[in-house]
């Protein structure tokens, strides 16, 4: 992890749109400067994994396209 961390996306919501998991490079869409930008996504535990769809939050950021995801909590979750 880097000294001066940017945590502007940090705990942000986003919408998987290319599967998440360990030895893969993911990607989640999030709402970004404004509008919504395409991240590569990596899980932030190494091994959990995230389907197409699933709505998953930011943990770590890291410039200028890449960030480290989990599972949403069960208290942002929609009924």
């Amino acid at each position: 992890m880097h000294r001066n961390v940017d945590t502007s996306l940090t705990g942000r919501i986003g919408r998987v749109t290319g599967r998440i998991g360990p030895g893969t490079i993911g990607e989640v869409m999030l709402p970004y400067r404004g509008g919504t930008s395409a991240f590569h996504a990596y899980p932030y535990d190494k091994v959990s994994e995230y389907a197409v769809g699933e709505k998953v939050m930011v943990i770590y950021f890291e410039p200028p396209q890449t960030v480290f995801v989990e599972e949403l909590p069960d208290v942002l979750r929609e009924e």
